[in-house]
């Protein structure tokens, strides 16, 4: 039997551990850092899903989302944990706006035992976590697509490149654009030194996948800077309307 090491059995001791879907403090000993209770509450993505985005099919018959239909990716293909509702609206807000970072990693080793199968699959060279805007890091203290990227490469022995992708423009809200605008107005927000990513195989990590239009710049600048296969994996995925 493997022991826990001293120095993380008093980590959970000063600072414990809390479910990421209730926010309460998880005994000692649970198996993946989610309440036993919870675990069922996660809608897990689950069934018939695009072949593009790996959303939820509403049409099972169907081989692609309506959205996926309608406007071609550049991407290879994608992955999700969960269907985005109120519980991992919750859950990524607190991560994002309440620092509690710590909601990452059981939801990462969800990811990670759920979805191997299909992340190996890709085999790809390297995750590269979506980047934010400099300043927003600072104010935050940190990327939580970054943290998931690490925590997924951990457990995957995928290594992490934050040296490929960088933001280099914050953008104003996006609601009032086209699909089309979003992309556009995005491709100029992230930039990739020419030749980073050269002969590179690359998933993209990100906390959600709403349209589509950031991983689809982020693909298309990668792709000019040498990029090969680019897939996505996202913790959440707004499902098909």
């Amino acid at each position: 039997m493997l022991l826990k090491p001293a120095s993380s059995i008093l980590t959970d001791a000063v600072f414990p551990r809390r479910c990421p879907v209730c926010g309460e403090i998880v005994p000692l000993g649970t198996p993946g850092g989610i309440c036993a209770a919870c675990l069922p509450k996660l809608d897990l993505v689950k069934g018939a899903v695009c072949m593009k985005c790996g959303r939820e099919l509403s049409d099972a018959s169907e081989k692609y989302c309506s959205d996926c239909r309608k406007r071609p990716k550049s991407f290879a293909y994608g992955c999700a944990l969960c269907n985005y509702d109120d519980i991992m609206q919750h859950a990524v807000t607190r991560i994002k706006y309440a620092n509690r970072r710590e909601y990452i990693a059981p939801l990462a080793g969800l990811f990670a035992a759920r979805c191997a199968d299909v992340i190996r699959g890709m085999d790809a060279d390297c995750l590269v976590p979506v980047p934010i805007h400099p300043e927003r890091r600072r104010r935050r203290g940190f990327n939580q697509a970054e943290l998931l990227a690490e925590a997924l490469g951990g457990r995957l022995g995928i290594p992490v490149r934050t040296d490929i992708l960088f933001r280099s423009r914050r953008t104003e809200p996006q609601k009032e654009l086209s699909p089309d605008e979003r992309i556009r107005n995005l491709l100029t927000a992230f930039s990739a030194p020419e030749g980073a990513a050269a002969g590179l195989d690359v998933i993209l990590v990100d906390d959600i996948y709403t349209t589509g239009s950031t991983i689809e710049a982020c693909t298309r600048v990668l792709q000019r800077a040498g990029a090969g296969k680019v897939y996505f994996l996202a913790l959440c995925i707004v499902p098909e309307a």
